[in-house]
């Protein structure tokens, strides 16, 4: 019988919610095999060196998930390999050099009695306070209480997810490797002492500094490094976050305390950004990480939760759930042996105060309780007479894009036709002129318009249509078959109404886009019910995949090919479902074409693709918009904000009380 028959009807109900082989090693010659599963040449497991086997015995992790790798012996990869040295930055010290170069706009008391009502004045306040300091003008025992909209899930490094969760590791974890405002990598030399890469592209060595420890006292060596990688790629270990690109290696193996090498599946322009992995301590997790893979639910891994043993600059001290988080610098990062080996962190202790609200922390900022915190667009607009009393604004452009994501398991968002449809229905210009003040840029993709990867034929934003989003529903076939006012459509056999539950970050403006969403799509027979949900519930529910659709943001990769995961089928962070064989492909190719300008091609198609298939309904770039006590100095924005690359955060400081008014 056809859908609609009034005779007949189906039952209607709800739809359920979808719920690089390498060749560096002695006795391969030319000619010789470069299949990624096979050994190399020659190589068997007696040719590895004694250090290999101590590794094994101890219980090291496996290298990595190729069970046919053995690392070559250190004779063999020294007499085999070229080593070209590679980049090892003081980043705070590269950013002085950066500033030295370009002179402040104006004197900092002028810059703090500014109102930011302009371009000029945005770049003015910028260029005066976001200065480093010179010999003695920080207070060397300040502290910086910063602002996080929610509390983090754990803090070991590698099981970081979330933004709060990058902040607050970002400055307790050890690495090896980061990246400029400007999105390029680096060895840090707070950590490493050289950084080499082999002629061929398949081998990177790193020799660690020994003057780092734990914050227990134990010593950092390249065997964390080793270890660390092997419980990543532990397929017990859940850690999508930080897998993405370090399964593209092959292996990673310490020669001695000191010595590092990363082994890569193959010659690829991504390799620099695959080492870039947290690391853990080895002497703390090694005797229990097998038996709890999840690394918090046994006894040992919870009171590592509690009281973590750090390598950055700073420790954790306390952890007040849904409060607060303190950070204490650790004097050993800075002196060892009563030498002065590294700078001293410009702040003694860092707290982060958990306040959802974005109005209750926007009071606390003028209160004087928080130093720091980002600005909705409402409030950028909002601000008055009181607000510039103790604080300032800086706006700067930043690679943050909102959308609503589409279940594409669910069979209400199956068809292509249906995603186009939603994007078609909703207000664009209404929320980003309405909600946004006009602060916000429209979105067509994962990539920035001023990124080097976008397409040079420039994809039009999206606008509000709704005889073409009616069209496209109406040729899935999700009709009004009994004109109850609401679309469905048969599905095995049952009549199945277009309804569904938006999930969303229980924050003003999302809630508001949601809603004018949802007012939107019952114009066209839609309904669509508005579920806001504290933070860490949202993230719970979407890496689980329990969500028809929901409404949140991603930042800005530093390169191109991080966003894989979140599009490639059967990519770690694919949480929508996403499919497209083209489109898998041209990942593949981004990564291996080493030429910048055709790798850009590569993913301005990607972008083009991901426009056309609409597995999300692209939003906005979220601007940077951050207000800072008129106290702190030293901000510097990159695409990814004030604080998410290096130095980040760790250029703010205070200034001695004397000074903080900008007198000299």
């Amino acid at each position: 019988m056809p859908i609609g028959s009034r005779s007949h009807p189906l039952p209607r109900v709800r739809p359920a919610v979808a719920v690089v082989a390498i060749l560096l090693v002695a006795g391969v010659t030319a000619g010789c095999s470069r299949r990624p599963e096979s050994l190399p040449r020659g190589m068997t497991s007696e040719a590895t060196d004694a250090r290999q086997g101590e590794a094994t015995r101890s219980g090291t992790p496996p290298t990595g998930r190729d069970p046919t790798f053995v690392p070559p012996s250190w004779k063999a990869l020294e007499g085999a390999a070229t080593w070209i040295d590679r980049p090892v930055r003081d980043s705070l010290q590269a950013l002085r050099d950066e500033l030295a170069a370009e002179p402040p706009l104006a004197p900092v008391a002028e810059a703090l009695a500014m109102r930011n009502d302009s371009t000029a004045a945005n770049a003015l306040i910028l260029s005066a306070l976001g200065q480093l300091p010179g010999e003695g003008e920080a207070d060397p025992d300040a502290r910086l209480v910063r602002h996080l909209r929610a509390d983090i899930g754990s803090t070991n490094p590698i099981m970081r997810d979330t933004q709060a969760e990058f902040d607050i590791l970002g400055l307790t974890d050890f690495g090896l490797f980061s990246f400029d405002r400007r999105m390029e990598p680096f060895a840090t030399a707070e950590t490493v002492a050289s950084w080499q890469t082999s002629a061929d592209g398949l081998a990177d060595k790193v020799v660690i500094r020994d003057d780092l420890s734990w914050s227990d006292g134990r010593p950092i060596t390249a065997h964390d490094v080793a270890f660390s990688y092997g419980v990543i790629m532990d397929d017990d270990v859940r850690v999508p976050s930080v897998r993405g690109g370090t399964d593209q290696l092959r292996g990673v193996h310490a020669y001695d305390e000191r010595t590092v090498v990363f082994f890569h599946r193959e010659r690829m322009a991504t390799n620099p950004w695959n080492l870039n992995f947290p690391i853990i301590p080895r002497h703390a997790y090694e005797p229990g990480w097998r038996d709890d893979p999840t690394l918090r639910t046994s006894p040992a891994h919870r009171a590592l939760e509690e009281n973590p043993v750090c390598g950055g600059p700073y420790k954790i001290v306390e952890w007040k759930r849904g409060e607060r988080i303190v950070l204490r610098r650790r004097e050993e990062w800075s002196t060892v042996d009563g030498r002065r080996v590294r700078d001293v962190p410009f702040f003694r202790e860092i707290c982060f105060l958990i306040i959802d609200d974005p109005a209750r922390a926007l009071a606390a900022l003028r209160e004087g309780e928080i130093d720091e915190m980002p600005l909705t667009p409402e409030q950028w607009q909002a601000t008055d007479d009181a607000f510039y009393e103790h604080c300032t604004k800086v706006a700067a452009p930043e690679w943050t894009a909102a959308f609503f994501a589409w279940n594409i398991r669910s069979p209400l968002f199956a068809d292509r036709r249906v995603r186009r449809a939603m994007t078609y229905a909703f207000d664009h210009q209404r929320m980003l002129g309405d909600l946004c003040h006009g602060l916000y840029q429209p979105s067509t993709g994962p990539f920035h318009e001023s990124s080097w990867v976008v397409p040079r034929k420039r994809q039009a934003p999206a606008n509000q249509d709704l005889d073409r989003a009616q069209q496209l529903l109406d040729e899935s076939g999700w009709t009004d078959s009994d004109s109850d006012g609401v679309r469905d459509r048969e599905i095995d056999g049952r009549l199945v109404p277009f309804e569904f539950t938006m999930l969303v970050h229980d924050q003003p403006l999302r809630v508001r886009t949601c809603e004018l969403l949802r007012d939107d799509l019952a114009r066209i027979g839609v309904r669509m019910s508005v579920l806001p949900m504290e933070h860490s519930l949202l993230v719970d529910r979407t890496q689980a995949r329990r969500f028809e659709a929901w409404h949140g943001g991603w930042g800005a990769a530093a390169d191109p090919d991080a966003t894989e995961s979140a599009w490639k089928t059967g990519g770690l962070r694919n949480l929508v479902g996403y499919s497209n064989p083209q489109l898998d492909l041209l990942y593949d190719e981004g990564r291996r074409e080493l030429d910048r300008t055709k790798r850009g091609e590569r993913y301005a198609r990607i972008q083009e693709l991901l426009w056309e298939d609409q597995p999300v309904t692209w939003l906005y770039w979220r601007a940077g918009l951050h207000a800072f006590s008129k106290e702190i100095r030293g901000y510097v924005f990159s695409p990814r904000g004030p604080f998410n690359f290096s130095p980040g955060a760790r250029s703010l400081w205070r200034p001695l009380p004397a000074a903080a008014d900008g007198s000299e």
